[in-house]
């Protein structure tokens, strides 16, 4: 009997991925930061390759296969992975005080505005709409509100990115849900204000919008808005 097989780089980095998934894109874009050549395997997320239990028995992406074969899961921590194999790409700052901060940012963005999209792309019910909404336009305000801390810190030299002019880690592992505000305009009309109290956090987002780090990764806006129609219809079914 054959020993089971599946596709990877022999020698070198394999990401098991899909283009519209944002998790996978914060891994490319880290991968990318770091100039590290690496292989994709793209998955298609509604019809699962036979063999990729043998990859990843979660059977999600992205997955990352070393050059000596050891698996990698979790985007974050494949990103810190990245961070911390390549320290020449200086994706982390190397202040620990610095690096505080930018773990805390990310915590921020991921328990107020990643649950939030998903929670507004679900809700159906007007007011259940409504509530939602709210809470991610709460969310998007706190943001805004360390995104100022930040750039009055020496590190954030004034913005417009977290580390000033700079696209940096804090973008690499956040841009791709600010993406995500297409599906978001699509299926629920949802758009952040052009308001003084959302000024901050419209000019974090328009940055990272325009950024060509952003732009090479970022999916086409068809494939996106498809890929999140099973959020936006889970709940009338």
């Amino acid at each position: 009997m054959s020993t089971p097989t599946y596709p990877y780089n022999e020698g070198g980095y394999t990401l098991y991925s899909n283009p519209c998934c944002p998790y996978a894109q914060r891994v490319v874009r880290a991968l990318n930061a770091a100039k590290i050549p690496y292989y994709i395997e793209t998955i298609d997320l509604k019809n699962k390759p036979s063999w990729f239990h043998l990859v990843n028995p979660q059977l999600k992406v992205p997955t990352l296969r070393t050059p000596d074969g050891t698996i990698l899961i979790e985007s974050l921590v494949i990103t810190e992975f990245v961070a911390d194999q390549f320290p020449e790409a200086h994706l982390l700052p190397s202040d620990a005080i610095e690096r505080a901060q930018l773990r805390l940012f990310i915590e921020l963005f991921k328990m107020r505005f990643i649950p939030n999209i998903y929670n507004v792309l679900e809700n159906t019910n007007e007011k259940e709409g409504k509530l939602s909404k709210q809470a991610l336009l709460d969310g998007i305000k706190d943001i805004g509100r360390e995104l100022e801390i930040q750039w009055s810190r020496r590190s954030g030299k004034g913005g417009p990115f977290w580390n000033g002019d700079n696209w940096g880690y804090v973008e690499i592992v956040t841009s791709s849900f600010i993406g995500n505000l297409v599906p978001l305009k699509h299926y629920r009309a949802f758009t952040v204000p052009d308001t003084e109290e959302f000024a901050s956090f419209n000019r974090w987002r328009k940055a990272i919008e325009a950024a060509p780090e952003f732009l090479k990764v970022r999916p086409d806006d068809k494939p996106l808005i498809d890929s999140y129609e099973k959020y936006a219809n889970a709940a009338s079914k």
